[in-house]
């Protein structure tokens, strides 16, 4: 399910008038941290020193070579399924349902002549004009939910080519489509030891700010699988950080996995993040999932049928040969690869990622509070 992606990128890309509307919802103290941000926080967020001597992917990996490391992306991949559950079992019948009913009714209409009276006539246009209006409210509004898990990319990919030095991001053109980083402008969620707490149920997140990438707006991926807490982040960073830094003889080769629809996948991913909790869970807790494992059983075909209705991505050919000999370096992305309209809603949104200059300021100390009419007792 790309439904993180897909809503970043529409706030990237929010008209004015849906701004507006959001941020008049917002508190006071809502819009003051959403613009909290300093140049000295970045500074301390971006940088290429070792942070575990442990390196230690979870995958899934899908290449990995002296040229390029591939590996899946996603923010929410293990709840890839609950849309296409939502539309097999629910959206689609119904519009089978109106449609076959509506062709049935004029097929009689138009072959039985002896049949038809005004009374047919009435309920065939009934039906038509409900079958178009579900087929029309589906084209218009439930398509593009459809696209979060069905009927595009099996997988968002990053891939890591540490001969050209760059990132690159595979995304479909409604989540942001594919990009283009130099290494160095990239920053990671899993650099300190205090935040491995954090850690649990959330995934690796890659982050490029707009001050080192020249775009008016931010990128970000979510790498690999959830985290169970530790410093599982932190492995996953340090082992990108030596493929890209070193080169793969400097990390534990790691076992591949297939682009393939596999069921194997389909249904893992749901447990992800909670293999170290249900070992330490009680037996209670334990029985409890035994008992809702059908659950478990309709998410995960669902999930396979997910994967079934998508295709492979595909690179663009100047990504695919980049680190070759004797190829061109692709270059990286720049605001004019987007469309004129998609240009003009990045920049009026650029305001989003400004950063305040210097360093935070540190937090004053609280005066203890004094009431304001204190009782005097004798």
């Amino acid at each position: 399910m790309y439904l993180i992606e897909w809503g970043f990128w529409q706030m990237a890309i929010e008209s004015e008038a849906t701004r507006k509307a959001s941020e008049a919802q917002m508190t006071p103290s809502e819009k003051r941290s959403a613009k909290d941000f300093y140049e000295g926080d970045l500074a301390e967020d971006i940088h290429f020193r070792s942070v575990s001597e442990k390196p230690h992917t979870r995958g899934p990996v899908f290449a990995f070579n002296d040229v390029f490391m591939e590996m899946r992306c996603g923010g929410s991949e293990e709840k890839r399924g609950l849309l296409t559950l939502a539309m097999l079992v629910g959206v689609m019948p119904v519009i089978a349902v109106t449609t076959i009913t509506a062709l049935n009714f004029l097929w009689v209409d138009i072959t039985v002549p002896a049949s038809r009276s005004f009374i047919t006539l009435v309920l065939t246009l009934i039906m038509m004009l409900v079958a178009g209006t579900a087929l029309y409210l589906y084209s218009k509004y439930g398509l593009k939910i459809t696209r979060l898990e069905m009927l595009t990319s099996r997988h968002l990919l990053i891939r890591f080519n540490r001969r050209t030095q760059q990132v690159h991001l595979h995304r479909p053109s409604y989540c942001g489509g594919i990009v283009t980083f130099p290494w160095r402008t990239t920053g990671s969620t899993g650099l300190y030891p205090e935040d491995d707490s954090l850690s649990v149920g959330v995934r690796l997140g890659l982050i490029w700010h707009p001050s080192h990438t020249g775009l008016p707006h931010m990128e970000m991926a979510f790498v690999g699988k959830q985290g169970q807490g530790g410093s599982e982040l932190r492995d996953e960073w340090e082992f990108i950080r030596r493929y890209m830094e070193e080169g793969p003889h400097a990390v534990p080769r790691p076992r591949l996995s297939t682009q393939l629809p596999s069921p194997i996948q389909a249904f893992s991913a749901q447990f992800e993040g909670l293999g170290r909790f249900f070992r330490k869970s009680s037996w209670l807790f334990k029985l409890a999932l035994l008992m809702v494992w059908p659950a478990f059983v309709i998410v995960g075909t669902a999930h396979w049928f997910s994967l079934l209705l998508c295709w492979r991505p595909r690179w663009p050919k100047v990504i695919r040969e980049a680190g070759l000999p004797g190829k061109p370096v692709p270059p990286p992305t720049t605001l004019s690869d987007y469309p004129p309209d998609i240009q003009e809603r990045l920049l009026a949104n650029a305001d989003r990622w400004q950063l305040k200059p210097g360093k935070r300021p540190e937090k004053k100390p609280r005066k203890p509070r004094t009431p304001k009419n204190p009782k005097v007792f004798d």
